[in-house]
C-alpha cells in the first residue's frame, strides 16, 4: 500500500502463507492463546470471521492509489472484483456466482460459490496515505485442499477458544475438485486468475 501511494502504479500479488488461522480482533476476547496445539493464528483489524492458509490456499492482493475516493463505492468494487475472479474460473471449466454459504468459513454475500460451496472468500481495505485513498481488494482462494480435514481443523480451532461456531465440510470446495482438467491445478488456476489481473491499468480501470 506504502508502494502504491508513492509510485501511483496498481499491483496484483499472489501469496501463500504458512498453515494457520486469520481471525477478527473480537477473536482476541477468546482464550486463543489456550488453543494449545492449534495451528500459528494472526489477527486482522477487519471483522468477519475464521480464514484458512496454508499449502493448496492461495491469495490475491490487489492494490491501487485513487485521488477522489467519493467516486469509489465498496459494493461496485466487490462485483468487479468478483466478475475478474468469475472469468478466470471460467477458464478452468468451473462457473461460480457470488452469494451466501451457509456453514462456511467466514461467510459473506461476495464469496464466490460452486453448486453452493464456497470456492473463494473476498475482503476489502481502505487506508489513506499520505495524501491518497489506497484501495486493497483480496481474495482467498481455496485451490487444492482436504476441504474435510480443512472443515475438522476450522471447528477443533473454534472448540479449543470455547465457542460455538462449527462449520461444515459439504460448505466448501477446491478448484481441484471442481475443475474438468487434469495436470497441475495450482498452475492452471494461478495461470488462468493472473491473466485477469496482469495489466496495471486494466486493475485501476477496472475496479475503480
Amino acid at each position: 500500500m506504502e508502494l502504491a501511494a508513492s509510485e501511483l502504479e496498481a499491483t496484483a500479488h499472489f501469496w501463500q502463507a504458512p498453515v494457520g488461522w486469520v481471525v477478527p480482533k473480537r477473536y482476541v476476547l477468546n482464550p486463543v492463546e489456550e488453543a494449545g496445539s492449534a495451528p500459528h493464528f494472526q489477527v486482522r483489524a477487519s471483522g468477519g470471521g475464521l480464514v484458512p492458509q496454508g499449502p493448496g490456499i492461495w491469495n490475491l492482493s490487489l492494490v491501487w492509489a485513487v485521488d477522489d475516493s467519493s467516486k469509489l463505492e465498496i459494493g461496485a468494487i466487490y462485483r468487479r472484483f468478483c466478475a475478474r475472479l468469475t472469468d478466470g474460473l471460467k477458464e478452468l471449466g468451473i462457473f461460480s456466482e457470488p452469494g451466501l454459504v451457509n456453514g462456511s468459513f467466514c461467510d459473506g454475500r461476495f464469496n464466490l460459490a460452486v453448486h453452493g460451496r464456497k470456492l473463494v472468500g473476498t475482503a476489502q481495505a481502505w487506508k489513506r496515505i499520505q495524501t491518497r485513498q489506497i484501495v486493497l481488494a483480496h481474495a482467498v482462494i481455496l485451490v487444492d485442499v482436504d476441504t474435510v480435514g480443512l472443515a475438522r481443523s476450522a471447528n477443533e480451532f473454534e472448540a479449543a477458544i470455547g465457542s460455538d461456531v462449527r462449520y461444515n465440510a459439504n460448505a466448501i470446495t477446491c478448484v481441484a475438485q471442481e475443475s474438468c482438467f487434469g495436470g497441475d491445478v495450482e498452475v492452471q488456476a494461478l495461470s488462468a486468475l493472473a491473466e485477469q489481473f496482469s495489466k496495471q491499468e486494466e486493475i485501476s480501470y477496472g475496479l475503480n
